[in-house]
C-alpha cells in the first residue's frame, strides 16, 4: 500500500508508537482517564473527519456532474436497487457497547471499502481519491482492531478486499443513483463512528 504522507503519516507513527500494552485488559470504563487511550481516540477523531471530508467532496462531485443533490427526490428509485448499508445500532448512545460498536465500525468499513469500487467505475477522474479513501479506511480499520486487541476486546479480521458481489445496475441512471446512496450511507455511518468515538472520551 502507498505510504501516507503529512498529517496522516504523523498520525500513524504515533499511533504505532503509543505504549498500547499499557492498556491491555482494562475495562473501558476505567479508561477515561488513560492518556494513550485519549490518545487513540482524538487522532481517530480527526482521522473519521478527515475521511468524512474526502466522502463529501465525492458527493459534490456527484451532485455537480450527474445533477444527483436530493435524497428525498430520489428515494423511490432506491428501493428498487441493492444498496449496501452497515449496521451500526450498537454505537448509538442508548445502546452502547463498545466492543460491538468497535466490531461494527470495522465491518462497516469492509462494506463501504469495497462498495466504493461503484463510485470508482462512476468517477474514473477522481479514482485517485477514491484509493485514497479505501486506504484511509483500512488504516482506521486497523487502528481500531490494534486498539480492541490491546484492550483485550474479542476481534475478528477481515480482509479489506471486498468479497461480497457489487451490487449490479440495469442502466447508467440507476448506477449514478446507486453511486450517491452509497456515499450517502457511508457518510451516515461515518457520523455514527464519530459520534460513537467522541462518546468514549466522556465515559
Amino acid at each position: 500500500a502507498a505510504v501516507p504522507t503529512g498529517g496522516l503519516a504523523l498520525l500513524l507513527g504515533v499511533l504505532l508508537w503509543a505504549p498500547w500494552w499499557a492498556l491491555h485488559g482494562a475495562p473501558l470504563t476505567e479508561l477515561s482517564g488513560d492518556q494513550d487511550f485519549q490518545l487513540f481516540l482524538q487522532r481517530n477523531l480527526e482521522f473519521t473527519l478527515k475521511i468524512r471530508g474526502d466522502v463529501a467532496a465525492l458527493q459534490r462531485v456527484v451532485c455537480d456532474t450527474f445533477q444527483l443533490c436530493n435524497e428525498k427526490e430520489l428515494q423511490l428509485v432506491q428501493q428498487n436497487l441493492d444498496i449496501p448499508q452497515a449496521m451500526v445500532e450498537q454505537c448509538h448512545k442508548r445502546s452502547f457497547q463498545a466492543e460491538t460498536c468497535f466490531s461494527q465500525i470495522r465491518a462497516g468499513l469492509r462494506i463501504y471499502h469495497g462498495s466504493l469500487a461503484t463510485v470508482r467505475d462512476l468517477l474514473p477522474g477522481h479514482a485517485g481519491l477514491v484509493e485514497t479513501l479505501q486506504l484511509d479506511m483500512a488504516n482506521l480499520s486497523s487502528n481500531i482492531q490494534q486498539q480492541m486487541e490491546d484492550l483485550g476486546l474479542a476481534t475478528v479480521t477481515y480482509p479489506m478486499e471486498n468479497q461480497d458481489p457489487l451490487p449490479t445496475f440495469s442502466s447508467h441512471f440507476d448506477h449514478h443513483v446507486g453511486g450517491f446512496f452509497i456515499l450517502a450511507n457511508f457518510q451516515r455511518f461515518l457520523e455514527t463512528a464519530y459520534r460513537a468515538l467522541r462518546h468514549l472520551t466522556s465515559l
